[in-house]
């Protein structure tokens, strides 16, 4: 079920109770009216007949016959010459009993005009106490009033009055019909009412669906919700979904944008493999010929093959610091003392090139927020990438700059086009190619990842002809 149908169904309820509550307390009010009305009406009637009653002569109750049996009743114009008995209401009926309740008179003196009167009733009216009773006669229910006359301190007779409920009965059934005909129509429109205002309402809520729905098919994050309605519940709803887009656009375009480095990594990967193995097969290839090649062929070739060997060892190498860069292993962030670290930097790349200078200058007293191992490794690949790049001396430098300690690795080489310089943290980027430029391509692509795991920055500096410099910055340290 639909939440248009069931917020309809729910309005419709809604409206229905209230009706009905409505209905049943007008038919309730009206019920009580009419009948307190008809109460009024037969209780002015009995008290005029028994005010008449009293100013005759003393009840003339007709002789009972020999026999024993119940006198004949009178009519009313032998009982009384009072106007009241002469003229009395047609509409009501109207009946005179003695003490025990035999009819003593009525309008034409019949036996069977007597009104049904019950024993507890009797018993009530002998005491001096009205009684009130509801009787079917022929067919027709009747609202009977039973008023006792009183002469000094003593019942003397009863007065009955009695009228038709067909009539009221027959208004209250017209008006419950009324009543429910009108609730029944007034909830179908009700209903047809509701079921617009809630599409309308729901109209945003189907536009959301729809567009979400379009761009789980479409796989385009970057459509957006259009609401101009007020900021309720359904507003907030579009805002809601529009951020959720947003981040999910971010995520996605994160997402592809790993997916093309992965696909460019293992594609430059395969490259950088193939060259080695391809040389390493083939030279496997010369040695298998027969004849075989003369000596001094095979100690070149077995020579090649030990530079290509080691060429793939430092490949994989490479290929394992970067993984272990990227798989975000834990780095501590403590106070390190940036001035040892770049003491033991330069005495272990010096011996890389025992030939070169490589200088240190102003790293007395400085302390980075970082992890000490990562921050060497990171130091360790960029001179040993200044010494590749330059005939010159290497210099390295740090200072403080605010809240931050920058370090500086300068080179004095051919330095860096400006169009090739936004790629050279690029994996498997080398800026002089691979006939020129010794190495992989990864050592700063490493190093990038590991200075941004501790928080900091690094940025490359060069002028073409003048060198490049590799600035680092990390957060002081206490």
């Amino acid at each position: 079920m639909s939440i248009r149908l069931r917020f309809t169904l729910l309005y419709t309820f809604i409206l229905a109770l209230t009706l009905t509550i409505f209905g049943a307390a007008l038919y309730t009010v009206q019920s009580r009216d009419t009948m307190d009305s008809l109460k009024r009406d037969l209780t002015l009637s009995a008290n005029r007949l028994a005010e008449a009653a009293l100013k005759t002569d003393f009840p003339n109750f007709p002789e009972p016959p020999p026999d024993g049996r119940l006198p004949q009743p009178i009519p009313f114009d032998q009982f009384s010459s009072q106007q009241e008995f002469q003229t009395f209401p047609e509409r009501d009926i109207a009946r005179v009993l003695d003490t025990e309740g035999n009819l003593v008179s009525s309008p034409f003196g019949r036996e069977n005009d007597a009104l049904p009167l019950s024993e507890e009733g009797l018993n009530t009216l002998q005491n001096g106490i009205e009684w009130w009773e509801t009787s079917i006669i022929s067919e027709e229910p009747m609202l009977i009033y039973n008023r006792p006359v009183i002469v000094e301190d003593k019942v003397v007779y009863i007065v009955q009055v009695a009228r038709s409920l067909t009539e009221r009965n027959r208004t209250l059934k017209s008006l419950s019909a009324a009543l429910l005909i009108a609730g029944s129509l007034m909830s179908l429109i009700a209903f047809g009412i509701g079921w617009l205002f809630s599409g309308v309402t729901l109209a945003p809520i189907h536009r959301i669906t729809r567009t979400a729905k379009e761009i789980g098919e479409e796989r385009d994050f970057s459509r957006r919700v259009i609401y101009k309605g007020p900021q309720d519940e359904v507003g907030q709803l579009a805002s809601t979904f529009n951020a959720m887009l947003t981040r999910l656009q971010d995520a996605f375009q994160k997402v592809e944008h790993s997916l093309n480095m992965q696909r460019n990594f293992l594609a430059d990967v395969s490259h950088e493999l193939r060259t080695p193995l391809t040389t390493l097969r083939g030279n496997l290839g010369l040695l298998r010929r027969t004849p075989p090649m003369p000596m001094e062929e095979q100690a070149d070739i077995l020579s090649d093959m030990v530079d290509e060997s080691d060429r793939l060892i430092r490949l994989v190498n490479e290929l394992l610091r970067l993984a272990r860069a990227d798989a975000g292993r834990n780095l501590v962030q403590e106070s390190v003392d940036v001035s040892l670290v770049l003491e033991e930097v330069c005495k272990q790349t010096q011996l890389l090139d025992p030939q070169r200078s490589i200088q240190l200058d102003g790293a007395m007293q400085l302390k980075v927020m970082g992890d000490r191992d990562a921050l060497k490794q990171i130091l360790i690949i960029a001179v040993d990438n200044a010494l590749k790049h330059s005939n010159r001396e290497v210099r390295l430098s740090a200072k403080r700059i605010g809240q931050q300690v920058e370090i500086r690795v300068q080179d004095f080489g051919r330095g860096i086009p400006a169009e090739k310089l936004p790629h050279i943290f690029d994996r498997f980027y080398r800026v002089g190619g691979e006939d020129i430029t010794p190495g992989f391509g990864l050592g700063l692509s490493i190093a990038k990842t590991l200075a941004e795991r501790q928080n900091g920055e690094i940025a490359m500096e060069s002028e073409v002809g003048q060198g490049s410099t590799l600035i680092l910055k990390f957060n002081k340290g206490d």
